[in-house]
């Protein structure tokens, strides 16, 4: 029988969700969960590393990308269901001087 390969999405407004299995590639099937115990197959999209995340959504050019309910940056590509998303299709917003609010110090 073939191990499960599962990915968790934790907040509702989350369009991305964490793989949590090693040696996920480009076509492979894992399962969506969310904290509600909803489930959802999901075919990847690219190889994917433990950790890393999976769109559970189609994501659009400057639209926010939402993990554990938090905005962690905005796509830099156009995102299809199911792909990597990571670096080399969203720029990080965390720590970045230049998106601190006018006047704050």
């Amino acid at each position: 029988m073939e191990e499960l390969k599962i990915a968790l999405k934790v907040n509702d407004l989350d369009n991305v969700a964490t793989i949590f299995a090693n040696g996920i590639q480009d076509g492979m099937d894992v399962e969506v969960r969310d904290k509600k115990g909803n489930k959802e197959t999901l075919t990847v999209i690219g190889n994917v590393p433990y950790g890393h995340k999976v769109a559970v959504k189609e994501i659009h050019i400057g639209e926010q990308i939402t993990k554990y309910g938090e905005e962690i940056g905005v796509a830099t590509k156009e995102i299809k269901k199911g792909e990597y998303v990571h670096v080399h299709n969203l720029d990080s917003i965390r720590g970045r001087g230049d998106w601190e609010k006018e006047g704050a110090e």
